[in-house]
């Protein structure tokens, strides 16, 4: 979509899932999908640059199905020792986040705001909640409106991309976003990218300030606890598992009602006090990150004559980095298309 904004360019987006899919394999609608600065300060920009584009939004696109939520971070004293990291490994609970000076209305809590003893420490500050459902369409609507077409296939390596243009021509660039089959996809057999296997839980209970999250939790590290109310109706989204190198599909009944426990302890006031029987469950939902060990993958290389430029590895925070990746396979694009001159401009993603 940055893309085609700037105009010049022929682009075809091909995949083989689109909005309205569900698949293991497709990330993006299991996705809850909120705003929680994750990346350490020195690698920030990415998340720099899209929240001022995804609060912007939230106020003003309401099509977009993004609206904005006080978010709550608790540390929790038993993960002291670590830093607050969690298994995560980021910097979303640091004691002295960068992004306070990013992030509205951020403040400290004060103890008598901690929601259990278990907790050392936490903040608070304006965030944002996508409705997925939403929001994917609405991003393939703005780029119909610019001209992008878009094609259903399944590729097995990345060169044969080149002969997807819709103009029937020879694409001059190829931008890989494949995510977390970037691991099986030929040429580019990124044996770092590893699936993170997220369960959640939808029901229709809300409450107020219901985004929140904790540095940790009692049962695994494998597991971790959130929640948020989409917009529109969206539900609200809880969470959850981190299970890297686990491609199982179907929900664990066991971690869904150790999901559903741990949110209603945290947040009596979704069911009133009266447990986890009287969350109305929509559904339940498994979806795998695009977990990389050494983070986002942004750069370009030839791959058989041709131009590709990656763009992967954003584990759970690609809606939050989005904007801010964009505009750095942008300026890619830039790069190449001046080396390819006078070539005619014709790029696919």
């Amino acid at each position: 979509m940055q893309l085609a904004k700037h105009g010049g360019f022929d682009i075809t987006v091909v995949a083989k899932h689109m909005p309205g899919d569900y698949d293991i394999e497709y990330t993006s609608p299991w996705a809850g999908a909120n705003v929680l600065p994750m990346s350490v300060e020195k690698g920030s920009r990415w998340e720099r640059r899209t929240w001022p584009v995804l609060k912007q939004l939230a106020k003003e696109v309401p099509d977009a199905g993004i609206h904005l939520q006080i978010a709550r971070v608790y540390r929790l004293a038993k993960d002291e020792a670590t830093d607050f990291k969690g298994p995560l490994d980021d910097s979303l609970f640091a004691a002295d986040p960068w992004y306070k000076s990013l992030m509205d209305d951020f403040r400290e809590l004060p103890s008598s705001e901690f929601p259990h003893a278990g907790v050392r420490s936490g903040c608070e500050f304006q965030s944002a909640c996508i409705n997925t459902a939403i929001y994917l369409p609405w991003l393939v609507s703005q780029c119909l409106k610019r001209g992008v077409v878009f094609k259903r296939a399944v590729l097995k390596h990345i060169s044969e991309a080149t002969g997807m243009s819709h103009t029937g021509k020879k694409a001059d660039i190829v931008i890989n976003a494949s995510g977390v089959l970037a691991s099986r996809l030929g040429g580019v057999m990124d044996t770092s990218v590893r699936p993170a296997r997220g369960q959640i839980v939808v029901v229709r209970n809300e409450a107020p300030n219901n985004m929140m999250t904790t540095s940790g939790c009692d049962d695994t590290d494998e597991e971790i606890v959130y929640s948020m109310t989409r917009a529109a109706g969206g539900g609200t989204v809880l969470g959850g598992t981190y299970q890297i190198d686990n491609w199982d599909a179907n929900p664990d009944p066991n971690i869904a009602i150790r999901i559903m426990k741990r949110a209603v302890e945290l947040h009596p006031e979704l069911t009133g006090g009266r447990g986890i029987e009287a969350l109305s469950i929509i559904r339940h939902g498994v979806g795998v990150r695009p977990y990389r060990k050494a983070g986002v993958r942004i750069e370009k290389e030839k791959i058989d004559g041709t131009w590709v430029i990656h763009n992967y590895g954003h584990a759970g925070w690609g809606y939050q980095g989005s904007y801010g990746c964009a505009e750095a396979v942008v300026d890619l694009v830039g790069e190449v298309i001046a080396e390819l001159k006078p070539v005619k401009r014709q790029s696919k993603l």
